[in-house]
């Protein structure tokens, strides 16, 4: 993060009552900015509930579905940049909850751009999509951002979908400028919380004493800490603000091949950061069916806005179970969030 051009910017952030929306409002405060956020109110999984972010941001709760409140606010706030992190993120909620999940992820994304369109003061918005837009493919290879979108779930398809309608917004109503799409991969950190993930889900096993239960654990995914794509966002508003024009793409904002592991794997490590004879076993009841490989190719990132991940695998599984027991011991959540954003700082890129 450049704290000097985020010092007195006014950022619309959507989202900022979940788990990255918190880490990403507590980063833009401490920089100096002016954050107007929009979203549900959180739920007692949320760092926001405990870690007085509330009385630093101009927030609006409301549903990213409600075009007509969204309008309102984003008027109201007359921001420089808008981030859109506001979805439904849990890939087993969408089988339960299909259309609700198109209709936060796909329309809720074109209510946002909707409002854009009106809007004199946005020179930049970065959309934050999902690593699982990508159509299906060769498993050995990195998805890079020229590949076909798609998805055979709901939550997939409804991160392709909010992909199409940002593109198509771009196209039509923003001269291809102004509007650009993150893709990440799955993210670790302290403060999440959400059910059905797996290092929430093991942390709760283990503060309760219990061996975790894993599903399809010889699954790949690019694993990396909130804080790596958090920073890439930030990075790329920063250009897109510099250079609307240039910018207005897609982007992947993923770990190195050697972050590309087994579900088994980054178990494995959990259970040995947590100690005190911590395990898990395979769980081998029935599943919704999901993607067996994902990985991500973000050379563009590197090259383009030499953005890159910071921390190595192990001290992002590290600083997340240290940050849950020293929560858990009563230390103060901004602090704590405080803490690992300038540990992050002072990491070489």
């Amino acid at each position: 993060m450049n704290r000097a051009f985020w010092r007195g910017k006014r950022a619309f952030v959507t989202g900022h009552t979940g788990f990255k929306g918190t880490w990403l409002c507590a980063w833009l405060i401490d920089a100096g900015a002016r954050v107007t956020g929009f979203a549900l109110e959180p739920d007692e999984s949320s760092p926001f509930c405990d870690c007085g972010l509330g009385a630093d941001i101009v927030s609006t709760i409301a549903d990213i579905r409600d075009a007509p409140a969204l309008r309102k606010a984003l008027d109201e706030a007359s921001p420089d940049i808008v981030i859109h992190l506001a979805a439904q993120s849990l890939v087993r909620l969408s089988y339960e909850q299909p259309a609700r999940t198109f209709s936060v992820n796909t329309v809720g994304t074109a209510n946002l751009l909707d409002a854009l369109r009106s809007s004199r003061s946005v020179r930049a918005a970065v959309i934050v999509t999902s690593d699982k837009c990508y159509a299906v493919s060769d498993p050995s290879r990195r998805h890079v951002e020229e590949d076909p979108l798609g998805g055979d779930d709901p939550y997939s398809a409804s991160k392709a979908g909010a992909e199409i309608v940002a593109a198509a917004y771009r196209s039509a109503f923003f001269g291809g400028e102004r509007i650009a799409t993150a893709r990440a991969g799955n993210v670790v950190g302290g403060g999440d919380a959400a059910r059905d993930r797996l290092v929430p889900d093991m942390l709760r096993a283990f503060d309760g004493g219990h061996p975790a239960q894993i599903r399809r654990p010889d699954d790949i995914r690019p694993w990396q800490h909130a804080l790596d794509p958090i920073a890439g966002y930030l990075r790329l508003a920063e250009m897109l603000f510099a250079d609307p024009a240039s910018f207005a793409q897609p982007w992947n904002f993923g770990p190195g091949s050697d972050h590309e592991v087994p579900v088994h794997a980054v178990a494995d490590a959990v259970a040995t950061a947590w100690g005190d004879g911590a395990s898990w076993r395979r769980d081998d009841g029935a599943h919704v069916p999901e993607r067996g490989v994902l990985r991500l190719d973000s050379t563009k990132a590197t090259r383009l806005l030499d953005w890159c991940g910071r921390i190595p695998l192990d001290d992002a599984i590290r600083w997340t179970v240290e940050w849950h027991r020293d929560h858990a011991a009563g230390k103060p959540t901004r602090d704590l969030i405080s803490r690992d954003i300038a540990r992050y700082e002072a990491l070489k890129s």
